[in-house]
């Protein structure tokens, strides 16, 4: 193995950079909390990505996570909480620098190797599915589940979603549903299916070889999507642009597989209303957007929910009081009206998503 160059600070650091020859190495470093994305963090990383894009020493960058969780849970969500208690201005701040590095990953000069094993949830995914080289494995329980918490899927998870085969994405964003390896395969979030016992034997191979090759090597055929297999009443019942009819669809699909329909219903019920109808919309009009400008509708739309009540309502029944009973405002799906909807997407003036990025910097 080649020598390592450690390039972080020091290994109580959130984020840890190292050189192994030729390979630039990101390991997130806060297992406890899944590695969970603080403001610190996202601030590091956009430092040391741009630095490594512009660094003739290293040919590929690789990002996992420390621990044996996942490579990240998202966004750190008690932060968010306790920063609406306060007025919600650092989540603002947050957002900036993190989809500012979402930019960065889409449009990096170099091949950039995402290792998403175990949890990939939220702004993880922000982190891995927007590289060049993904890689799951069996391990990997993937997901955008901002509707269980209030909020909508951000990051450009809107956008990711929106291009997956039919309406199969439709039904991953609304549900919040705990993806596999090969559902992530199947909707294009991955490229390549690597068993976890081979990781470090990729990693290895990335030192000296270029990432095709050492990813070519490693991978294995995937096992088949469930989504894939349930294509008939997805497509069916998701094709609607209002979410009430999506879930009276549902309800009524008569066909196999309506078991499994009956209790996605059941489980988009289950969200907060206002979250559904605006992540619907968001999906929607994403279709054709590229990624900055996704970014930029998923910022209006961020802070929009910071000043509504079920985003704060959520987190507080998921993550601070876990009693799993959010009380929603409104209720059902036929009290949130379009205008309401309509208001989350509305342009915010100067406040507007500034991602930094020239025009000789696109791709």
């Amino acid at each position: 193995m080649a020598d390592s160059t450690q390039t972080g600070t020091d290994t109580n650091s959130e984020v840890l950079f190292e050189r192994r020859g030729q390979l630039g190495v990101v390991t997130l470093n806060r297992p406890r909390a899944v590695n969970a994305l603080t403001a610190g963090m996202v601030g590091t990383l956009l430092e040391q990505l741009t630095a490594w894009a512009d660094d003739d020493g290293v040919a590929t960058v690789v990002v996992r996570g420390a621990g044996e969780r996942g490579l990240c849970a998202g966004g750190d969500i008690v932060a968010i909480y306790e920063d609406m208690l306060a007025g919600g201005g650092q989540t603002a701040d947050f957002w900036q620098t993190e989809y500012r590095v979402n930019s960065l990953i889409a449009r990096y000069p170099k091949p950039y190797v995402a290792l998403m094993d175990g949890l990939v949830l939220g702004g993880g995914v922000g982190i891995s599915a927007h590289g060049s080289v993904r890689v799951v494995t069996e391990r990997t329980r993937m997901g955008m589940p901002e509707t269980t918490i209030g909020f909508a899927p951000d990051v450009g998870g809107t956008l990711l979603l929106s291009r997956s085969p039919g309406e199969a994405g439709t039904h991953a964003a609304l549900t919040g549903a705990h993806l596999s390896a090969a559902d992530a395969l199947y909707l294009g979030l991955a490229d390549h299916y690597v068993p976890s016992t081979r990781l470090e034997e990729l990693m290895l191979a990335l030192e000296s070889e270029t990432a095709e090759a050492a990813v070519g090597r490693c991978s294995e055929t995937a096992p088949t999507s469930t989504l894939e297999q349930h294509r008939d009443w997805i497509d069916s019942c998701y094709a609607f642009d209002d979410a009430g009819e999506i879930v009276r669809r549902l309800r009524s699909f008569d066909g196999e597989g309506n078991g499994e329909a009956a209790q996605a219903a059941d489980t988009i019920e289950a969200k907060s209303p206002t979250s559904v109808k605006v992540t619907l919309a968001s999906l929607r009009r994403a279709k054709g957007m590229t990624l900055d400008e996704a970014l930029a509708q998923e910022y209006r739309v961020g802070l929009r929910f910071l000043a509504a009540p079920d985003f704060r309502e959520g987190i507080r029944a998921q993550v601070v009081d876990k009693d799993r009973t959010p009380r929603w405002i409104p209720l059902t799906l036929a009290e949130v009206l379009p205008e309401q909807v309509e208001r989350f997407f509305e342009p915010l003036g100067s406040r507007e998503l500034d991602l930094g990025v020239k025009e000789t910097d696109r791709a």
